[in-house]
């Protein structure tokens, strides 16, 4: 089993699949774009299927799929496929803008994965063009349902707290659990990388910040039930309006003073560099291990005995070396 220094079991391997994606949303990349990852540095779906079975051996249970936009990456329904049959893992979800999802959810679902998140951080068509830089929101909204008609259950809404931008939308956004069994998640705005001008028809990115404490304030009078039966160590703290089908959760990565003691998590970037931590710089190289044949059993160990105890973001440390969409949130 993978335990680090601080008590917390490992189990979950969150791992990007490339570093590229058909939106520019203002929050992830930086206007002028970033320069791509040649395709012989990815990671192989092979390499990635090796290394999840190595994985699994020492107590990896869960896998996401990130990116950039994992549904840009050719023929994705082959590698869940391949890791959905990998003894141990019980679990294979995927992080998406859902803009690919209507065409592929049916065979997604086949290969195995089980659910998807899906970013969507506004009901407006106008204001979802803006923050994607280009991106159609009635295509990402055709995905979102297609999912949900194929079964990649619960469909989880990931929605970022911009203050200035979308938190007039928040009960709008909660109030799709009424209709449908879906979660949608609100998420503090994490500092990495690309914090500079969004444009001159949005905030400064240093006055969107919008915390947890202050987003619950819109549901004053609501009457959010918080929700008792929630499976797992996932980050959000889940409640219920009356009456709904599904669930609302607040994720505060910066406003929580103990958020990372219930980190069960590692990160496997798409050019094969393992990452203890989001929210820091520290990297540990696997792909020229896998490619010289040699075992990674022994970096996972040392990425997990590498975990920090928490970020650091309190003490004005963030990362400096890739933008989110570089790393796979």
């Amino acid at each position: 089993m993978l335990n680090d220094h601080y008590g917390r079991k490992i189990t979950y391997l969150r791992i990007s699949v490339t570093d590229r994606c058909n939106l520019r949303c203002v929050y992830c990349l930086p206007p002028e774009g970033v320069v791509w990852q040649p395709h012989q540095a990815m990671m192989r779906y092979e390499e990635i299927a090796e290394f999840v079975r190595m994985a699994a051996g020492e107590g990896i249970r869960e896998v996401r799929l990130t990116g950039g936009e994992p549904l840009v990456r050719p023929d994705l329904p082959r590698l869940v496929g391949m890791l959905s049959a990998i003894p141990g893992i019980e679990d294979i979800s995927l992080t998406t803008n859902g803009l690919l999802l209507e065409k592929f959810a049916v065979e997604l679902a086949q290969a195995g994965l089980k659910r998807v998140n899906i970013s969507l951080d506004t009901l407006k068509p106008d204001l979802y063009s803006l923050l994607t830089r280009g991106g159609s929101f009635e295509k990402a909204w055709r995905g979102i349902l297609e999912a949900d008609r194929v079964g990649l259950n619960p469909i989880k809404i990931n929605a970022g707290l911009l203050k200035g931008i979308n938190d007039g939308e928040l009960v709008d956004l909660a109030r799709l659990t009424l209709n449908h069994s879906w979660h949608v998640r609100f998420i503090e705005l994490m500092p990495i990388k690309n914090q500079e001008s969004w444009g001159p028809q949005l905030p400064d990115p240093q006055s969107a910040f919008l915390s947890i404490d202050d987003a619950l304030k819109y549901f004053e009078g609501m009457n959010l039930e918080p929700v008792t039966d929630t499976i797992g160590l996932g980050p959000a703290k889940e409640y219920r309006l009356p009456d709904s089908s599904g669930k609302i959760g607040f994720i505060s990565p910066l406003s929580e003073e103990h958020f990372c003691q219930r980190c069960n998590r590692m990160r496997l970037t798409a050019d094969g560099n393992l990452r203890p931590c989001l929210m820091s710089d520290l990297e540990i190289p696997i792909l020229e291990a896998i490619r010289r044949g040699e075992s990674t059993t022994e970096l996972l160990r040392q990425a997990v005995a590498a975990k920090p105890v928490s970020h650091e973001l309190d003490q004005q440390i963030t990362p400096s070396g890739r933008c989110m969409m570089q790393i796979g949130g």
